[in-house]
């Protein structure tokens, strides 16, 4: 089955990329989440719209990855947020919240598709998140949770 991706989506592809999957792959997963839409003849102008909008949001260069990462690497963020005793927090920090709380602290707007949390973040203290800047340039940035 050919896609047309429209987000991205890890290990597969970029949105405006045309993908070649299996039909329950795409059928069941990425066309029902909007991850990817079906692949006409007739789709190349939704190809390079969806591009446009690409190349507009991402950062522009390499060099402005690296220098956006310098930041990251330099900035203390803190979240504040409910937790129950022993440090337990009432939900999660969802990518949208560590987005915000970055640009809070002075740091540079990023898209919250590009946060990467490998473990969720339920506990107050220090947690570790990764940051695709570039295809070339990734950052690790440091969250100190705390309770109120």
């Amino acid at each position: 089955m050919k896609l047309i991706l429209t987000q991205e989506v890890s290990g597969l592809g970029e949105p405006g990329d045309v993908v070649e999957v299996k039909a329950g792959y795409g059928r069941n997963y990425l066309v029902p989440r909007s991850l990817a839409m079906p692949w006409t003849r007739g789709s190349e102008q939704q190809i390079e719209m969806i591009k446009r909008g690409r190349a507009a949001r991402e950062i522009r260069s390499l060099d402005d990855a690296r220098e956006a990462a310098a930041r990251l690497a330099g900035l203390r963020v803190r979240l504040q947020t409910r937790a129950g005793s022993g440090g337990r927090l009432f939900g999660s920090i969802s990518t949208s919240d560590i987005a915000a709380a970055v640009k809070k602290a002075g740091g540079p707007d990023l898209d919250r598709r590009k946060i990467e949390v490998q473990n969720p973040i339920k506990t107050v203290g220090t947690h570790r998140v990764g940051v695709r800047l570039h295809p070339e340039v990734s950052a690790t940035l440091d969250i100190e949770v705390t309770g109120n």
